[in-house]
């Protein structure tokens, strides 16, 4: 799908001071999908029209990312799933699965914890994560991120340029699955459209974030209440193998699969992410 395309079916929903943009299509079972940083929902439109014919999907962008605007100054991982959960109940779902990729699988975990707090209506049948950093020990952050989660954050916000953007982002992807020229210059449009050189280091504080709360994000790893799967692009170099395989030995009821992908694995293959997905979900 196009990003015009993808705008067309969108709609928009109001959470405080945030104008969230999402899409909403298909019947089945209800199936929320959570973007990365510092890209959009548009990632998932690969896989999107399949996942359609079997499930319920809701794809939402996350504060400040995507066309999803706010205008607050400080945006935590919290806020980003109390807005999930807020358009979520509006829409009268109770009952959902989570396929997450990269900052989405952050998010995906305090939607489980606060979900068995009782903070949330939502219950969560099971969830599928993707090249994220989950677990702190494995996760290698390029310079960028880090400088963007500094005192400095603000100032590489605004030096920030397509060049350097397409640069990383071609790092990350794998050798022979690098990104199309369209999705790099659509994903840099969207971003620098919606005040996103304000945005990066707003958002980028999720690495202090996964440090303050890692025992309560892996809570829901190591005592797992739903099934968990992961879809693993091995040779990515900010969560890859390594990622992969603390996976497999922290969860071991949960269901691994490992490809030869980059970062992000349903841009760079989707036939083969759809097939781990729905192996994943034939065992639920």
């Amino acid at each position: 799908m196009t990003i015009k395309e993808w705008d067309s079916i969108a709609h928009w929903f109001k959470h405080k001071n945030a104008q969230i943009h999402y899409l909403e299509e298909g019947e089945g079972e209800t199936l929320i999908l959570i973007h990365g940083f510092p890209t959009s929902s548009w990632d998932f439109a690969k896989v999107f029209p399949e996942l359609i014919k079997n499930y319920h999907c809701v794809c939402s962008n996350l504060i400040g990312l995507g066309r999803s605007s706010s205008g607050n100054s400080f945006i935590t991982i919290s806020d980003q799933a109390e807005a999930i959960e807020a358009l979520l109940e509006n829409k009268g779902i109770t009952k959902a699965h989570i396929f997450a990729h990269d900052l989405g699988d952050t998010v995906a975990l305090e939607l489980m914890c606060r979900s068995k707090e009782g903070v949330s209506k939502i219950e969560w049948s099971s969830c599928v994560f993707m090249n994220g950093g989950i677990f702190q020990e494995t996760n290698t952050p390029r310079l960028i991120q880090k400088l963007l989660d500094s005192p400095i954050g603000f100032l590489i916000g605004k030096l920030s340029f397509k060049i350097t953007f397409i640069k990383t982002m071609k790092r990350i992807f794998g050798k022979n699955t690098q990104p199309s020229r369209v999705f790099l210059d659509t994903s840099w449009s969207i971003l620098i459209k919606n005040n996103g050189r304000k945005m990066l280091p707003i958002l980028g504080r999720y690495l202090t974030e996964r440090k303050v709360n890692k025992k309560r994000w892996e809570e829901p790893l190591f005592h797992p209440r739903l099934p968990l799967g992961m879809i693993n692009g091995i040779l990515d170099p900010i969560s890859g193998k390594a990622t992969a395989d603390r996976f497999e030995e922290k969860v071991p009821k949960g269901k691994t699969y490992k490809l030869d992908l980059g970062h992000y694995p349903h841009v760079e293959d989707p036939k083969a992410v759809l097939e781990a997905f729905k192996s994943f979900h034939a065992t639920l």
